[in-house]
């Protein structure tokens, strides 16, 4: 078969990604930027596209040329382009389809895309499924609970890193949301099962593990997986917990946010023998799955580093503003102190003091509006050093200062280095 996987570089796109490779099947995978990406698959023919921006059904008509089937696994859970890939685009891509005769496309829904959940996200995604039921082509719609893995993302990352947290474990509410995970795997072998199957054309069908079980017993499941002692839980109230996802809305990807906590809220649980009659085979279950492969040290390193890595980003940018402040305010005897070290005329004090704190600014800015982690971890690698450059060959004396003003530069580039590490959370 000669699929289009749409969102295959996500984490639910990559889990049908290998499994529609692992089937035999020409898999064409659309991507933003394929990059490292394609390294890693050189078997797949990739094409680089925004989806926000492919809402022209002309352009998808040339490139539906050849394709079977499409897989639909592209979704945003928060952000302005949220509609046009989850409707506008879809609708484009759904009447192409249906122009060049592609025989079947599978859509990767939410479970937790109800009426009643209260956000963009369901509204846009239930927009979409209705989009292609209307559209005339040969259609099935899979809405599966979390979907988790031997790696994680999204959810599950949040899970792991609530369950790491020394001492005790935050518990949004009462704990009671209930969920029916499936493994990534079982997902992806059910998209290989049902793409081309005409036994599931028009059919909606949910995608579910075994058990069903409350927030509470997943954090405990997972705590106890990575060997961090027993779960001892702190109930956090609901209007502090949608305080957070409002923080997190404003950092633009926090931990936590509106859309992510009224999801989990909304109900993400389904009927595990449904689904496994109609696929015909029983997922796994969560204490299966963990109890076959045992959480490794990298598993144990990012599910603590998950909520220190925003924390990083969040005193990188204090830091930054920090030091603007100080220097327009108090850094006039600092500055001249340079600027006659360095034999330069008083009248260099001003210019000099005002473009630094210019320049911090601009550096927080950067940091703040750098979602990966790229060009801010240059930038500021850059910047330090430069100033750690100039100032310790000014004034050599500042090594030794016992307040350590050039020697905190040290640790502030490690700290520069663990952002960069950790920024991209994909």
């Amino acid at each position: 078969m000669r699929v289009m996987l749409l969102g295959a570089g996500g984490f639910i796109g990559r889990h049908i990604l290998v499994a529609l490779l692992a089937a035999g099947h020409d898999v064409t995978a659309v991507v933003r930027k394929p990059g490292h990406f394609a390294a890693a698959f050189p078997k797949v023919r990739f094409l680089a596209l925004d989806l926000a921006g492919a809402t022209d059904v002309d352009g998808w008509r040339s490139r539906l040329a050849g394709i079977d089937y499409i897989v639909n696994a592209a979704g945003n859970l928060r952000g302005v382009e949220m509609n046009d890939v989850h409707v506008r685009m879809p609708a484009a891509l759904y009447a192409a389809a249906k122009q060049t005769e592609v025989k079947h496309v599978v859509l990767i829904s939410a479970i937790s895309a109800s009426p009643h959940a209260g956000t963009d996200y369901a509204d846009t995604k239930l927009a979409g499924e209705d989009m292609l039921r209307s559209s005339g082509a040969a259609w099935t719609i899979l809405r599966p609970s979390l979907v988790y893995s031997d790696g994680s993302y999204g959810g599950t990352s949040l899970l792991r890193g609530l369950a790491s947290l020394p001492w005790l474990v935050p518990l949004p509410g009462k704990g009671v949301s209930a969920f029916t995970p499936i493994h990534a795997e079982d997902l992806a072998r059910s998209v290989t099962l049902i793409c081309g199957n005409t036994g599931f054309f028009g059919r909606t069908l949910e995608p579910v593990g075994p058990d069903t079980l409350d927030l509470r017993s997943l954090l405990a499941r997972y705590r106890a997986w990575l060997r961090f002692g027993p779960a001892r839980f702190l109930p956090l109230p609901m209007p502090v917990m949608h305080l957070l996802g409002r923080l997190g809305d404003i950092a633009g990807d926090g931990p936590i946010s509106s859309n992510s906590l009224k999801q989990m809220i909304a109900g993400n649980a389904g009927n595990s023998q449904d689904y496994a009659d109609a696929i015909g085979f029983a997922p796994r279950s969560l204490d299966d799955a963990l109890g076959a492969r045992p959480a490794e040290v990298q598993d144990r390193w990012h599910a603590r580093l998950f909520f220190l890595a925003p924390v990083v980003r969040a005193v990188l940018i204090l830091l930054w503003l920090v030091s603007a402040w100080v220097g327009l305010i108090h850094g006039a005897a600092a500055t001249h102190a340079l600027t006659h070290a360095l034999g330069m005329p008083p009248s260099w004090d001003d210019p000099l003091r005002l473009s630094g704190s210019v320049i911090d600014l601009g550096v927080a800015l950067l940091v703040f509006l750098d979602r990966d982690a790229r060009w801010s971890t240059a930038v500021q690698t850059a910047v330090v050093a430069g100033y750690t450059l100039i100032i310790g060959i000014a004034l050599p004396q500042l090594w030794l200062d016992p307040l350590g003003p050039l020697i905190k530069n040290i640790p502030i580039l490690l700290l520069i280095a663990v952002h960069g590490a950790t920024g991209n959370s994909r």
